[in-house]
């Protein structure tokens, strides 16, 4: 069980750091004005989402691979919770690829400082969970 769960958090540290660094390329994105600095955000989005995306996978099955094994906490309020959370960090997952279709595509409609906003959410969520599976507050 403790592989499964150090994995589990080498890869969410992985999926985060996508999460926390893309929403940032979409506000330098935004600003550029050249055809060579959009085309290497394309590229850089593009890999950076490759990777994050990996990192969700993984988090995921090695998640799901302790559920199985200790399907207990299944049954802890906070645990439900937690799994709650982590759906929303799905959905603004699938919502930075299409933001970033909407950048490649040249439909963006949103500014900066809106992508500044937006690069918040994964870090509210992750200190919600992290508080969830640390300190348990409830059961």
């Amino acid at each position: 069980m403790l592989w499964l769960k150090a994995l589990h958090i080498s890869f969410v540290v992985t999926w985060f750091a996508g999460l926390f660094y893309l929403p940032r390329l979409f506000v330098y994105h935004v600003q550029a004005t050249d055809a060579t600095s959009l085309e290497r955000f394309q590229v850089m989005e593009r890999r950076l989402f490759a990777i994050m995306t990996i990192g969700a996978v993984l988090a995921a099955v090695f998640g799901i691979a302790m559920l199985v094994m200790a399907p207990a906490f299944l049954e802890l309020a906070w645990m439900r919770i937690k799994l709650v959370l982590v759906a929303v960090l799905v959905g603004y997952h699938v919502w930075c690829a299409r933001l970033m279709a909407d950048l490649r595509t040249g439909r963006n409609r949103r500014s900066h400082r809106w992508y500044r906003w937006f690069n918040e959410v994964p870090a509210i969520l992750l200190l919600a969970i992290v508080i969830l599976a640390v300190v348990e507050p409830v059961r």
